[in-house]
């Protein structure tokens, strides 16, 4: 079986490999069956995970770490969209919906119980090639122009025949936050080519020379080289509408930048947002139980590791408090 490290850390290349494991075609599923092994921590039995692409590359590492000091639980993971990932925790499908996107009040009326686990942000994503590529590096693009180009609405740098837009068609907290970011009330207001799932999006924007998008930061940055892929520009936001990215708007050339910037409050939110693992009610499967606290607890060491963002001490101990209730 191939690690959910080595999953986690592929090339472009092997991105395909990716989609195809966080589209729920295929999951990662992690654990052993040696009873000697077992008997090491005493614990057993199985969790399910399901969801949002943005959660999926940091569970699968947490899924690594905590099955090689737990051999006797399984944990299958699967990806889908953060819609997805809800209905499945609602449907009592899964024990956890990775879900990336504030949690909606009927949702909470059906039960639903977030536990705030990390924290990431969307980016804009433009292919190198695009001929206005050089010019927006230099220049940024302001939240009118995006709107221009995602909403449709009037205004803007940009003449939208400039560009290919791409949005996502799988339901995605990505797409909500983007939305959101751009003055839209969700998903369902952005337009352009729709296309499953990020990876997806990624590699449509790089192979159309005008293609425009966004994407979860861990998609849109290599954790090989800790770079944008190949054929990828972040699209830095012009944030203070100036014309021009300034030294405290520049922060996109890396990963550890930008997560810097999240971190920082200096990337806006949205669409830097909180992830959640998500329950019906408080789980009461013990093997559930168990990785959700070690998540809250000493899953947080491998957060930074994985290109995500620690959330505030004080959400991990509202949530552990949660669990003991």
């Amino acid at each position: 079986m191939i690690s959910t490290k080595q999953r986690f850390r592929v090339p472009m290349s092997g991105l395909i490999v990716v989609f195809l494991i966080a589209a729920g075609l295929t999951s990662v599923e992690a654990g052993g069956n040696n009873e000697a092994e077992n008997d090491k921590t005493g614990l057993t039995g199985t969790v399910s995970v399901s969801g949002a692409f943005a959660l999926y590359p940091m569970v699968v590492l947490w899924v690594d770490e905590y099955t090689s000091i737990n051999p006797g639980v399984r944990i299958d993971v699967s990806g889908g969209g953060a819609g997805k990932g809800m209905a499945d925790a609602l449907g009592g499908a899964v024990d956890f919906g990775m879900v990336s996107r504030p949690v909606h009040s009927e949702e909470l009326q059906q039960g639903a119980t977030a536990f705030p686990v990390t924290r990431d942000a969307v980016v804009g994503t433009l292919n190198s090639a695009h001929p206005a590529a050089a010019e927006i590096l230099r220049k940024g693009i302001d939240r009118e122009s995006l709107a221009a180009l995602f909403l449709g609405t009037a205004g803007g740098r940009y003449s939208p025949d400039e560009f290919s837009v791409y949005t996502r068609s799988d339901s995605s907290g990505a797409a909500a936050m983007w939305a959101r970011y751009l003055g839209a009330a969700g998903q369902e207001d952005l337009a352009g080519t729709a296309v499953s799932g990020d990876p997806g999006l990624l590699e449509a924007v790089r192979q159309d020379a005008r293609g425009i998008g966004y994407n979860n930061i861990n998609y849109a940055y290599s954790q090989e080289t800790g770079k944008p892929y190949d054929g990828i520009e972040i699209i830095p936001l012009d944030l203070n509408g100036n014309g021009a990215i300034e030294k405290d708007e520049r922060f996109y050339d890396n990963l550890d930048a930008v997560t810097s910037a999240i971190a920082a409050g200096d990337y806006p939110s949205p669409p830097a947002r909180d992830l959640f693992l998500v329950s019906k009610g408080v789980p009461t499967n013990p093997a559930a139980l168990e990785f959700l606290r070690w998540v809250l607890t000493d899953g947080q060491a491998y957060v930074e590791e994985a290109g995500y963002i620690r959330v505030r001490q004080e959400q991990l101990d509202e949530a552990a408090r949660m669990l003991a209730r």
